[in-house]
């Protein structure tokens, strides 16, 4: 009787770990729409190449993130532009940090709207389409995360004989969405 059993404890108890490791992968939470042709973000934890589409956004200063946010935030409701999602974030490296130099909100596709300084804060840009290493995550956006990502890219360009100095964040939720569900995406634009 105890030989029957044990397949089907076996079974049983798989099937249970199995569902316990399916219910902590990280899954994409949507809030607002990609533009027109973007990938979903992801595979998570794991250096990856990447194409995005040519696309147009609205571009400021990253010095201050949330003055930029908010000045782009403006931007897109004077305008009556659509949110969507990622917000992107183009880094320079700082000594073994890096820092955000701008902040940009995509539009939805490369019709809406046009492109050309809008203010003298505001600079909406045409931005071809790219190939990428990209390293996507969930969680907060802390420092430690950033560093996991940069370094897993970074032996990637190594490896493969290339360097790349255009990095940006691609940040996918905002404050609705609870910080361990967020999903960020660092990316290392690579040379044509």
């Amino acid at each position: 009787m105890i030989r029957f059993l044990l397949p089907t404890l076996f079974t049983v108890f798989s099937l249970s770990a199995q569902a316990e490791v399916n219910a902590t992968e990280p899954k994409y939470v949507a809030e607002s729409p990609l533009p027109k042709g973007w990938p979903t973000p992801g595979p998570y934890n794991k250096v990856t190449v990447k194409e995005f589409p040519a696309y147009r956004a609205a571009y400021t200063s990253g010095k201050a993130k949330s003055f930029a946010f908010w000045r782009l935030f403006r931007h897109i409701k004077s305008k009556d532009i659509p949110m969507t999602s990622p917000v992107e974030m183009g880094m320079e490296q700082r000594g073994d940090k890096m820092t955000m130099n701008s902040m940009g909100f995509l539009y939805q596709h490369r019709g809406v709207g046009k492109a050309g300084k809008d203010s003298s804060k505001i600079d909406v840009r045409d931005i071809p389409a790219i190939k990428t290493l990209s390293y996507t995550w969930q969680g907060k956006n802390t420092s430690s995360m950033m560093k996991t990502a940069q370094k897993a890219i970074a032996t990637e360009l190594t490896k493969r004989g290339i360097k790349s100095n255009d990095y940006r964040v691609l940040g996918y939720n905002g404050p609705g969405v609870p910080n361990s569900k967020k999903t960020w995406e660092l990316i290392a634009v690579l040379p044509k």
